[in-house]
């Protein structure tokens, strides 16, 4: 294992929830990365590559799975110097646990409201880390990622509204965190941004003429496994690849207790659920995605038809 982070990166992670760090990746390699979204995003077919931006469909949002769409980020995902970076955080043995492509066209960008990654996908423990690489200089102009520092120790807040799982929380002040500790993780193209999975983050909508495009490839030790397989974690699974170590015969936990990410509908992506557009007047959306959640129509439903 080669060191990406120096010790003083490390330390900031381990006391902040996250670091900003250039240098892994140099500049074009991003240019051929931005190359590449831009050839998936003139696709005849967009919306089998990527969710539309609800104030124009005709530009994304983003892009599913980039590393099962094209090899250069499939071999991103796997940079040596990037797990080297990862291991550094986790331990050896890593699991490419999945990948996406958040686009933040100009003008019409998503909110992503705040919430912690760890809420949508518990598992036994917390060695996760997800790696945000920007494709674009990322300032506040153009909605950089924004984290609380030090909200990764507060442990999991509730993410629910009215009993379900809504994916976000109102804001850091209302679960208790100082305003001040909100952080813009500003960068250059091709730097890094690490988070932790209960460190609180969000980003706003792009108001600027600017694009500010990340992929983010993020992982888990290998002994971290799942404890909730429902709408937005059960499809991570069957893609997910050892891409450092050995396999674990032994599963890790942490003491402690999760709150399940159960939903009052099945839901596509994180902007679907916050923004509430997975319920349609009190019906499922039709997403694909498995469920444990049913309401009562459908256990009538399925009654009626065990007569």
């Amino acid at each position: 294992m080669g060191k990406k982070l120096s010790q003083a990166q490390v330390d900031f992670y381990r006391e902040n929830g996250f670091c900003v760090v250039d240098g892994i990746f140099d500049a074009g390699l991003i240019e051929k990365a931005r190359a590449v979204v831009d050839g998936l995003l003139v696709s005849a077919d967009l919306a089998g590559v990527a969710e539309a931006e609800p104030e124009d469909s005709s530009k994304a949002r983003r892009i599913w799975a980039p590393t099962s769409r094209d090899e250069l980020f499939a071999a991103i995902a796997e940079d040596a110097g990037l797990l080297d970076a990862v291991e550094q955080l986790i331990g050896s043995d890593i699991v490419l646990q999945y990948s996406k492509l958040n686009v933040k066209p100009p003008r019409v960008g998503s909110v992503v409201e705040w919430h912690q990654d760890f809420s949508f996908y518990p598992h036994t423990n917390t060695d996760l880390v997800a790696t945000l690489i920007y494709l674009d200089d990322a300032t506040r102009e153009n909605a950089c990622l924004r984290v609380v520092a030090g909200s990764h120790r507060h442990g999991l807040f509730h993410h629910e509204a009215e009993g379900h799982f809504v994916g976000k929380v109102e804001s850091p002040s209302a679960v208790g965190l100082d305003d001040s500790a909100v952080v813009d993780c500003e960068g250059a193209a091709g730097a890094v941004v690490f988070i932790h999975p209960l460190l609180l983050h969000s980003s706003e909508k792009n108001l600027s003429d600017l694009y500010r495009r990340v992929f983010i490839p993020s992982y888990r030790a290998a002994d971290a496994l799942p404890i909730y397989y429902g709408p937005h974690a059960a499809h991570n699974e069957p893609t997910a690849k050892l891409v450092r170590g050995k396999a674990s015969r032994s599963v890790r936990s942490e003491a402690g207790s999760w709150r399940l990410p159960i939903a009052a509908a099945e839901f596509n992506s994180l902007y679907q659920i916050q923004e509430g557009s997975h319920v349609s007047n009190g019906a499922k959306s039709a997403t694909g995605y498995f469920s444990h959640e049913a309401d009562e129509a459908d256990a009538e439903t399925a009654a009626s038809a065990s007569m």
